[in-house]
């Protein structure tokens, strides 16, 4: 049902036709590479967060990791991911396929900084076997992002 939302979500702003699903999983950045062939820092994931008490969604690119410093300058607390066992509940997707699209109300969406590199990204659509590839413009209008943040860095490999 969640892929459905997001397909319907995608409908409003007439991005239905960039949706791919896949035969493979695409549920972690990794499997996404393979099933895009893209590199892992085009994959838009969507990570989901309490701040106070509420749940929100951080969009960051494929390469980055949450800075725990970054993340309490900006909400004034520290990080704290939504249990895997509520995600579903409190979003409106499951682990895999969460994506900003499609969601419960109520649910800020951040764009963090990292995905500015891009002319374009792959974020999930509700699902662990889709995507969708869009312009940071189109990720901005369809994702009802309340602001551009900076609170990743870098994976160290």
């Amino acid at each position: 049902m969640s892929f459905i939302n997001a397909k319907e979500h995608l409908k409003k702003y007439h991005l239905e036709e960039k949706i791919r699903e896949f035969s493979i999983s695409s549920a972690t950045v990794e499997e996404a590479t393979i099933a895009l062939n893209c590199e892992k820092k085009e994959i838009a994931k969507t990570l989901a967060f309490l701040v106070e008490e509420k749940p929100i969604l951080i969009v960051t690119a494929g390469d980055q990791k949450i800075d725990n410093a970054k993340f309490k300058e900006t909400f004034h607390e520290k990080a704290k991911m939504i249990n895997f066992s509520e995600v579903e509940e409190k979003i409106g997707h499951a682990v895999g396929g969460v994506c900003p699209f499609g969601i419960k109300e109520n649910i800020s969406v951040y764009l963090d900084s990292s995905l500015k590199r891009f002319s374009y990204v792959y974020p999930a659509c509700g699902s662990g076997n889709s995507a969708v590839k869009l312009t940071l413009e189109e990720l901005e209008c369809a994702s009802n992002y309340k602001e551009w943040i900076d609170v990743c860095k870098e994976i160290e490999n």
